[in-house]
């Protein structure tokens, strides 16, 4: 015999656009990840940003980055909660990059633009996100029998 109704509740329009919103992010860091090692292996940039040719402070960089951020895009697309973390710190890394270290890194004010409104869409999805829950939890009936 099978059971009247499923037990698993449905998801909400908001749970099912967030995960789409962090699998979107998830691909755009894989690309930021594979850009960065395409330039450090000299697949990209003419071959003039290889590993052995940067100055220390590319080399840090670019090896950090080139690492974190496909892990950010396994956490992100996995929907684990240690995904937005790790975006974070490689989101941070590149908004100190190119923020507050223009003259060793140059500028790039877009990455900086992208990064801001992922984090205030990531944000508001939170908002939601817990307004949702929160609703969920008044509408329940409460049995209070001793």
């Amino acid at each position: 015999m099978e059971p009247d109704s499923s037990t698993v509740p449905k998801n909400s329009l908001t749970d099912i656009l967030f995960v789409l919103f962090l699998r979107l992010i998830a691909i755009a860091c894989f690309w930021l990840g594979l850009q960065y090692w395409a330039m450090l292996v000299g697949y990209s940039l003419g071959g003039h940003a290889r590993f052995d040719l940067l100055d220390l402070p590319w080399k840090v960089a670019s090896a950090g980055l080139a690492v974190v951020f496909p892990v950010a895009a396994l956490g992100l697309w996995l929907t684990v909660s240690w995904g937005p973390v790790i975006w974070v710190l490689a989101a941070g890394g590149q908004g100190l990059m190119y923020g507050v270290w223009p003259e060793i890194f140059g500028s790039n004010p877009l990455i900086m633009i992208l990064h801001a409104c992922v984090a205030v869409l990531y944000c508001l999805f939170r908002i939601l996100l817990w307004q949702e829950k929160r609703r969920r939890r008044q509408q329940q009936v409460m049995v209070d029998l001793p």
